[in-house]
């Protein structure tokens, strides 16, 4: 099996959390689809830090950018760009990442895992 592309997933966290986590979920789907590794802090941490806590939301903030620091590309995904992405993205930029912004995912890609992925 080659080695698969391993992308930061970026997409909105604050305001409808519910709809973002599950709009962050297809994302990392979709990236699976395309035969890449996602990477999605957004998922993760908050389950362990409280985002509503200034200094966790800095600490998970920070831990994301240093996994992003290991991935080959950024994916910008959905119709806005918050500040956390900001903060992403320019991290991104100054490392030399390269971006792929893509707006909606596209929903019938987002649920359909092909089988070769799914073999690690």
């Amino acid at each position: 099996m080659g080695k698969s592309k391993l992308v930061y997933i970026a997409s909105p966290y604050e305001g409808d959390v519910e709809t973002n986590v599950q709009f962050a979920k297809a994302a990392c789907r979709y990236a699976i689809g395309q035969g890449a590794t996602p990477v999605a802090p957004h998922l993760l941490y908050p389950q362990i830090l409280a985002d509503g806590i200034p200094e966790e939301r800095e600490a998970g903030i920070r831990m994301g950018l240093r996994m992003l620091e290991a991935c080959d590309e950024i994916w910008l995904c959905g119709g806005r760009t918050t500040q956390g992405m900001g903060m992403e993205l320019s991290a991104a930029e100054r490392l030399g990442i390269p971006v792929r912004w893509l707006g909606e995912i596209p929903q019938e890609t987002a649920g359909m895992i092909p089988e070769r992925a799914m073999q690690c």
